[in-house]
């Protein structure tokens, strides 16, 4: 059965990764039980924030009554886990944090074993890295660092991990590949299992490289070269730029950007959306978490909301806060990017929603539903599972039911669907399946 995603953050102490895990995992609505069985010590509950079914205007009968009115089926979307406002669901996703990440790891400095043994596990990483220059490689306060190291020892720290495994092993590795003439991605899956990954991920890196020689003709540059390839292809990184108000913020964003690709960097800053989502819950403003719009109790009362909202009043303290942060990063930025940072790491695992309904016709739970007073059933879209790009609609029946037999799918419209044809965003994205004996 396919597990659920995983997305590991790491960084060095200071960086502000316990403060990002912090605003990943919070959210200012009311949440139903977690889908997860059991969450370790180190793991958490974020909130991907997508698009969400409801909002489509072309779903049979969900046109808006008028320009300014919502489509009908958001009115009535009521997740199970996660919220629905205006149209954005927040959908749980996993979270590990991976504790230990200082120079040296692999060779067991700091907690070195268990940040290795703990990243295994994951499917993506996103590196939280203090972008101010105000803390040195392991953390203590200094002025002037360069955060560009950060990045390039963390892959470091993987690759030498991985290649100094490999190379133990590798004289034995060779001579069973050739006695019993497998095939290099057998061989080398045999030896990266223990990382979690699969023989398509082995396969994956191997094309990429297009090695003409044999395996076991490969000599220690070629070797290095496949493991950098392997780590790029099981460990996709986003980099969290964090701590983007400080003063030398800047010069520090200017460099990394020209060492890395755009869609693997994203700008933030974590302690502003903790800052914001605290004053949200005390009722001192009105906040969306990741927008870049910030309402107190004077804006709503200037637009013409009676009793401001029911904003509580600011005193001038916070009312200079808020000001600073709308300067410093809101207005720059357009938000404080902690949402955008976990919707990148989405974005390079290309995971794609999917929304599961018992009732095709209605997008509802069906049979004794509750109905409103029009007879629409009162909640829709009530669930939401995230799948790997390239899933089947088979394989989302086996991650929600497992091995219950299928009769039939079907798909908006009452269309049935193949078990084999591939999920995608607002391609067969909205299933309902039939389970007994076709």
């Amino acid at each position: 059965m396919p597990r659920d995603p995983l997305i590991a953050l790491v960084g060095k102490p200071s960086s502000g990764k316990s403060t990002t895990l912090n605003s990943l995992t919070d959210t200012t609505a009311k949440v139903g039980n977690f889908p997860f069985t059991t969450i370790d010590p180190n793991r958490a509950v974020g909130y991907l924030h997508i698009p969400c079914a409801c909002s489509r205007t072309t779903l049979p009968n969900n046109t808006p009554l008028s320009p300014s009115d919502p489509p009908p089926l958001q009115r009535r979307c009521k997740p199970n886990h996660g919220v629905c406002q205006s149209g954005t669901r927040s959908v749980p996703i996993e979270l590990l944090d991976v504790a230990g990440l200082v120079p040296g790891a692999h060779e067991g400095k700091g907690l070195g074993n268990k940040f290795l043994d703990d990243l295994r596990h994951a499917d993506a990483l996103i590196h939280v890295v203090d972008v101010s220059g105000t803390t040195d490689a392991e953390g203590k306060a200094t002025r002037g660092y360069d955060p560009s190291v950060d990045i390039a020892w963390l892959k470091s720290e993987i690759v030498s991990w991985v290649l100094g495994n490999l190379m133990q092993k590798w004289g034995g590795l060779k001579r069973r590949h050739t006695a019993i003439k497998a095939t290099a991605v057998e061989t080398l899956q045999g030896q990266f299992s223990g990382y979690g990954s699969t023989a398509a991920v082995v396969a994956r890196t191997l094309d990429k490289l297009a090695l003409k020689q044999p395996l076991q003709d490969w000599d220690n540059d070629t070797i290095a070269r496949v493991v950098h390839g392997f780590v790029d292809e099981k460990f996709p990184t986003v980099i969290a730029l964090n701590k983007i108000d400080h003063p030398d913020a800047g010069k520090n964003v200017a460099k990394i950007a020209k060492q890395h690709p755009p869609e693997r960097l994203v700008l933030c800053s974590a302690i502003s959306e903790v800052f914001l989502r605290r004053l949200a819950k005390q009722n001192y403003i009105r906040y969306t978490p990741g927008s870049e719009f910030v309402d107190t109790r004077e804006d709503l009362l200037e637009n013409g909301e009676e009793d401001g909202g029911g904003l509580r009043e600011l005193d001038e303290k916070l009312k200079s806060r808020i000001s600073n942060l709308k300067d410093m990063v809101l207005y720059r930025f357009g938000s404080t990017g902690v949402n955008q940072v976990l919707s990148r790491a989405a974005d390079v695992l290309g995971l794609v929603p999917v929304f599961p309904v018992r009732n095709i016709s209605t997008f509802g739970g069906g049979g004794g539903a509750e109905k409103d007073a029009n007879g629409h059933e009162k909640a829709v879209f009530r669930d939401c599972v995230l799948v790997k790009k390239g899933s089947t609609v088979a394989d989302v029946y086996r991650k929600i039911m497992g091995d219950a037999p299928l009769a039939f799918v079907e798909t908006v419209g009452g269309v049935r669907v193949s078990e084999e044809e591939v999920v995608a965003v607002g391609k067969l994205d909205i299933l309902s399946f039939k389970v007994g004996r076709a």
